[in-house]
């Protein structure tokens, strides 16, 4: 009995060589959500916890999603109203209730495939780093000359541990059998089984029909349909990861930990292969969404929430946190910045420590260096937004815009209250609250006049000095 040799690679079709079988016929994925997910001590449900920003499902949809699949069936027991909320028209939903073990939940699916002719896939929402690349070796594989019933997902980790164990020749399947049940030369074989499998539709069903629950749990696992295959005299076949971690399960907080530190190290990785410079890799976290441009530069500790596209030639300082936001070329942020959803920065944009913009669109070259808060703006070409300036665009109930017009000098420590404009080349002053609309190349100054009373604060000290010591002595 050999087992494929290597890490199975030389298993794995490349997406141009999909032969032209499986690639005719349509394509089904049923997605396995029905676990109740206890180990996460979590209210949310367990495949929606999120990597990168992502709720995992998504990750594994946006994997089948390259395969054009003409159905998608969730399976799910608990938690279903929020399924349901997440995934929306994107995919049917099964309910498995009581679960009665993986075959029992694939079974589920069946009224809404009832009448599919095609190839399906099997798949679990917590385990979503599956490649596409992988599931079309497994459907090319479904269709080569010798035509398997099913074909099984394989990995080879590091230690094989308890894993359920894939006997083969070559690639196809002479047994599968639990850890438990193995013998000693059995156990030896690294190749394990993932639990993912495809069939086709009219095989699948049949199959599971004649899956029994004769076992210490009384369930009805989904690996026996290989040994009901195998019993017919009939052939099933493996592809193999990989990488192990492909088919890595996430069950608990710590798995989830795990899974986001890895997605998070191919990113970085791919981040620096496409020509940015990440000063300090390991304390950089992307999004699964973020887009990221030729010679940037990201200084250490910067978070990148969803939804940021970074263009050529940008610097990203220390300690920046960015959301929702998109950055032109040129563009300088930083260091302790955060940039929220709807900040559009345009060509050499410069924002500065410790400022924060939302909402707000700046044009080539405006800058605004210290210390300010910049919400449903405007700022046009050139403009400087000096320290401490803030726009007051809550009443209570309503936001309100500022517009800043090109080349517009905003004063330290001004408050510009919303709705208002400030024209082209007009000056506010430092420290002025604005609540009308400033004209083009217009000064407004809005200060209390200066008192000014001379010796005034020596008399009071003297006065205060006194009546301390007096105070002291009683």
């Amino acid at each position: 009995m050999a087992k494929p040799s290597g890490n199975g690679k030389h298993l794995m079709a490349k997406p141009s060589l999909m032969n032209a079988k499986s690639s005719s016929r349509p394509l089904a994925a049923v997605i396995l959500a029905a676990g109740k997910g206890t180990r996460m001590k979590s209210d949310l449900h367990k495949v929606l916890h999120p990597i990168a920003g992502r709720p995992m499902i998504e990750h594994l949809m946006a994997s089948v999603a390259a395969l054009q699949p003409a159905r998608q069936v969730v399976v799910v027991g608990s938690g279903r109203e929020q399924l349901e909320a997440a995934l929306g028209d994107r995919a049917g939903i099964a309910v498995q209730e009581p679960q009665e073990g993986t075959a029992h939940a694939v079974l589920m699916a069946e009224p809404a495939l009832r009448d599919f002719e095609g190839d399906v896939l099997v798949l679990y929402g917590d385990v979503p780093f599956v490649s596409s690349e992988t599931m079309r070796a497994m459907i090319d594989r479904l269709h080569a000359d010798d035509a398997p019933a099913v074909v099984v997902l394989g990995f080879e980790p590091a230690d094989a541990l308890q894993y359920g164990r894939v006997i083969t020749t070559a690639d196809r399947i002479e047994k599968m059998v639990e850890f438990k049940d193995a013998s000693e030369a059995e156990r030896a074989c690294r190749l394990c089984n993932s639990g993912l499998m495809a069939a086709r539709g009219v095989d699948l069903f049949a199959l599971l029909a004649r899956v029994g629950n004769d076992n210490a749990q009384g369930e009805y696992y989904l690996p026996d349909v290989v040994n009901i295959v195998l019993a017919d005299g009939r052939s099933c076949a493996v592809v193999v990861a990989a990488d192990e971690h492909e088919v890595a399960g996430i069950n608990s907080r710590a798995e989830l930990a795990d899974a986001e530190g890895r997605w998070q190290q191919r990113r970085r990785a791919q981040a620096m292969a496409d020509g940015a410079s990440l000063i300090a890799p390991e304390t950089v976290w992307f999004s699964w969404d973020t887009a990221i441009g030729r010679d940037v530069t990201i200084e250490p500790n910067v978070f990148f929430g969803p939804g940021v596209s970074v263009a050529d030639k940008v610097t990203i300082r220390a300690f920046c946190h960015l959301e929702g936001a998109s950055l032109s070329s040129g563009v300088e942020v930083g260091p302790y910045a955060r940039l929220r959803p709807g900040a559009v920065l345009g060509e050499k944009v410069k924002i500065g420590n410790f400022v924060e913009v939302k909402k707000a669109v700046f044009g080539k070259g405006a800058k605004a260096n210290h210390l300010s808060y910049i919400g449903d703006a405007e700022v046009g070409a050139g403009a400087n937004i000096g320290a401490g300036t803030i726009t007051c665009n809550y009443d209570g109930y309503f936001k309100h815009k500022t517009t800043i017009g090109e080349r517009a000098f905003i004063g330290s420590n001004s408050a510009l209250i919303a709705p208002v404009r400030i024209g082209a080349d007009a000056i506010v002053a430092a420290g002025s609250a604005v609540s009308r609309d400033v004209a083009d190349g217009e000064l407004r100054l809005v200060r209390a006049e200066q008192l000014v009373k001379p010796g005034w604060a020596d008399q009071f000290h003297d006065a205060m000095k006194k009546r301390k010591a007096e105070t002291s002595k009683s």
